[in-house]
């Protein structure tokens, strides 16, 4: 594989891009885990492009790969965080880049997989020109945030830049503050920046996106909460709040989370009301969530669509 470094001066990167519960953890396994029968058995590692299974202790409800998917077949960008703790789209391309080059010259193929759009896209093409941090702009807007509470900052990032604040939990502090950064540093939304259009140099990219028809994608989902409640999602966000998290954490804006501390489900009178009210919630904000995450990947230069459940085509392909 170094032989194609040497020739070219570019790492090849394969990108595997699909929503919640579309089968990219099935397509991974039965294309590179070491108990495969693929040819490609154990010939790669797999950075997740999921912006919160980075979380410790944040298990069942972003679908964390469990021990023994592990073991099969490495991954990176997983628990290495706190759920308080901020990871941005410049940490993800800035990790990714390092262990792209780590791996490949382990004699093994980067895989990166996931299905936070604004991750793969900005790695794939590269980060918006927005302006760089203003610390001192920074740390006023963190003042106004503890004097005037997170909801009127958001009624203000609506007014200013609108179509970020449809993207951002009322409740995200972290990504309120940058939004209405980015428009005070530099006069415009934060919406305006283009993407980037251009694969970033110093990667030959195969970019694959997996499809599914989108009543069969919802029905999927439907059941990835149904199993994730069973699971014990419930105790598994009890347990994070009795550990000192709170709504505030960037963690606990994950869908499967956030959706706990909505106020019907804390004015909920039983466990099983509770239980009922955010298996709706959260099963309506992942269907939204998925069709965002689609739009994210729209236009990706060489981007290749497939049928979700046409593994040997894939395979072949690959």
């Amino acid at each position: 594989m170094n032989d194609f470094y040497e020739r070219t001066g570019k790492l090849p990167v394969l990108v595997v891009f699909a929503p919640t519960a579309c089968g990219k953890t099935d397509l991974a396994l039965d294309m590179f885990g070491k108990n495969s029968k693929s040819l490609l058995a154990g010939r790669a590692e797999i950075i997740s492009a999921d912006s919160m299974q980075i979380y410790k202790g944040m298990d069942i409800g972003t679908a964390k790969p469990d021990k023994k998917v592990l073991e099969e077949l490495p991954h990176h960008l997983i628990d290495i965080n706190t759920p308080d703790q901020p990871f941005s789209v410049g940490d993800f391309v800035r990790c990714s880049d390092e262990l792209c080059r780590e791996i490949y010259f382990r004699g093994k193929l980067p895989v990166v997989l996931g299905g936070t759009g604004f991750y793969v896209r900005s790695f794939i093409l590269g980060l918006p020109a927005t302006p760089q941090a203003d610390m001192v702009l920074r740390g006023t807007l963190k003042e106004r945030l503890e004097k005037e509470g997170a909801e009127k900052l958001y009624a203000e990032l609506v007014e200013l830049d609108s179509v970020s604040a449809c993207n951002i939990h009322p409740n995200d502090h972290y990504r309120i503050l940058r939004a209405l950064e980015v428009f005070h540093a530099s006069g415009k939304p934060r919406s305006s920046f283009l993407l980037q259009q251009k694969k970033r140099d110093g990667y030959d990219f195969c970019t694959i996106i997996l499809e599914r028809d989108r009543t069969q994608l919802y029905e999927r989902i439907n059941a990835r909460v149904d199993e994730m409640l069973e699971k014990g999602l419930s105790q598994e966000f009890d347990n994070l709040v009795a550990a000192g998290y709170d709504e505030t954490c960037p963690g606990m804006q994950a869908i499967g989370y956030r959706e706990f501390f909505d106020q019907e489900v804390c004015s909920a009178t039983s466990d099983d009301e509770r239980i009922s009210i955010v298996r709706k919630l959260v099963a309506k904000d992942s269907r939204h969530y998925a069709k965002r995450q689609y739009t994210f990947m729209r236009g990706i230069p060489g981007a290749l669509h497939f049928p979700a459940d046409s593994f040997d085509e894939i395979k072949s392909f690959i």
